[in-house]
């Protein structure tokens, strides 16, 4: 274990499965995934069966509020305690440099630690890391009460640094046919392929590590933003996984005080990634409320007023086109209903992205009971399937330029909660990696 404080970055001991594992069983997508679709993780726990995986692990948020969900939890802290003592984890003490291939694109990233000291999510934070969306508070204690007296952590968390240079990692890159394989196997559910190799070369571990000081240097961070001292320097944006990193902050600020400075629960497991990746595609998270009570066009009419313009479409596809062309004087954004779609257009909007826009109304409708719950999905077939299920609606939302993100964070702080996603569902990251959150 290196610890690095300017940079807030620890080089931890991980845990890995044995070789013996099945590492596609083994590996999981994230627990936040496909919350609306049990028939996927049906599929999952078919396939793994009495596997050892990271299903055992964690808690599928599908199982948020059923009957299952406390003795899921239980049993996954029992599994945690059962995987390190018999072997079927096994640590290792080095940076592993990670290759995610799928749909024809390649996303490269690093395994480390964060120092959650270094990291807050609240409203107007200026801290060396940041979340870039609003942190929404009540779905932070189910996480708790997962990681709470849990021994290991495994991540989603994917957190983006901004190297147009592509210093940071592209010297892995290049060298990495001399680096020994960690892991190297298809995912399930077609969700490509994963190859993780140990960065064994103490030169590239310093290269890597210098490169990112320079990145947090005053004198880069504040001519590359053009902006005053006033902003602090922003080094990690929390790209996915924003209330993980959120939930494992809250626990140490509440134990820091009990169980001392240095206490492994300071950290937190994440793989970084450069923004500039060629691999790295920024998708649209989009919205559907479930059991409607009210027509969502009439409150529309009421919240919007003589700003709103309302267009039938003949189909979904022209209603896509037509929100991804938007003008930048007006926001648009899709209505799927069980027998029509529409575009709605929000005329002088105060917000800088459509989903700004379009948030603070569905919080308003849903606050006044026009819905019975609304869900954050991805991909164009999930929210016109869902939206099209009778008593539903979906909103479709475009995508945001990646290139925007750090300067709009470091300007105007978090945007809207769920505003973009990296990838879409079955692009989002697998659990592989652990590591240990206790003495």
């Amino acid at each position: 274990m290196k610890i690095f404080p300017q940079i807030g970055v620890q080089i931890p001991t991980t845990y890995l499965p044995n070789h013996q594992i099945d590492h596609s069983k083994w590996a999981v997508i994230a627990c936040d995934q496909y919350t609306s679709q049990p028939e996927y993780w049906q599929k999952v726990t078919e396939y793994v069966g009495d596997s050892p995986s990271t299903l055992h692990l964690i808690l599928p948020e599908v199982y948020l509020g059923t009957k299952v969900e406390t003795q899921r939890v239980s049993d996954a802290k029992t599994k945690m305690k059962q995987y390190l003592a018999d072997g079927t984890l096994e640590p290792q003490d080095q940076l592993i440099y990670v290759e995610r291939s799928v749909d024809g694109k390649t996303r490269r990233g690093l395994m480390m630690a964060l120092d959650l000291e270094k990291y807050d999510f609240s409203v107007g934070s200026q801290s060396l890391i940041r979340a870039t969306e609003g942190t929404i508070l009540d779905r932070l204690p189910p996480r708790i009460r997962i990681r709470k007296e849990a021994i290991i952590e495994l991540p989603h968390i994917l957190v983006l640094f901004d190297d147009p240079e592509d210093k940071v990692i592209g010297p892995i890159e290049a060298k990495k046919s001399s680096l020994p394989i960690a892991y190297d196997f298809d995912l399930m559910q077609h969700s490509g392929h994963l190859c993780g190799r140990f960065v064994n070369d103490a030169g590239l571990e310093t290269a890597v590590i210098q490169n990112i000081e320079a990145l947090s240097s005053p004198d880069v961070f504040y001519p590359k933003y053009n902006v005053g001292k006033d902003k602090g320097v922003l080094l990690f944006a929390v790209g996915d996984g924003n209330h993980s990193l959120a939930t494992a902050k809250s626990i140490w600020e509440q134990n820091k005080a009990q169980v001392g400075m240095n206490h492994p629960s300071r950290y937190a497991l994440v793989e970084i990634e450069n923004i500039h990746d060629q691999g790295l595609a920024f998708e649209p998270i989009h919205r559907v409320l479930f059991h409607l009570a009210s027509d969502p066009i009439e409150e529309m009419r009421t919240y919007f007023g003589s700003n709103l313009e309302l267009e039938r479409t003949t189909d979904f596809h022209q209603m896509k086109k037509i929100v991804d062309g938007q003008p930048k004087t007006a926001h648009k954004f899709g209505l799927v209903f069980p027998d029509a779609t529409f575009v709605i257009t929000i005329q002088n909007p105060s917000a800088n992205l459509p989903v700004g826009t379009l948030q603070p109304f569905l919080d308003q409708w849903l606050k006044k009971g026009g819905a019975a719950s609304i869900d954050y999905v991805h991909g164009d077939e999930t929210v016109s399937t869902l939206g099209s299920q009778l008593g539903n609606a979906g909103f479709y939302l475009p995508a945001m330029a990646k290139s925007e993100l750090f300067r709009t964070v470091i300007l105007d702080g978090a945007l809207p909660r769920k505003t973009f996603s990296m990838g879409e569902a079955h692009e989002k990251r697998f659990y592989m990696e652990a590591r240990k959150i206790t003495d």
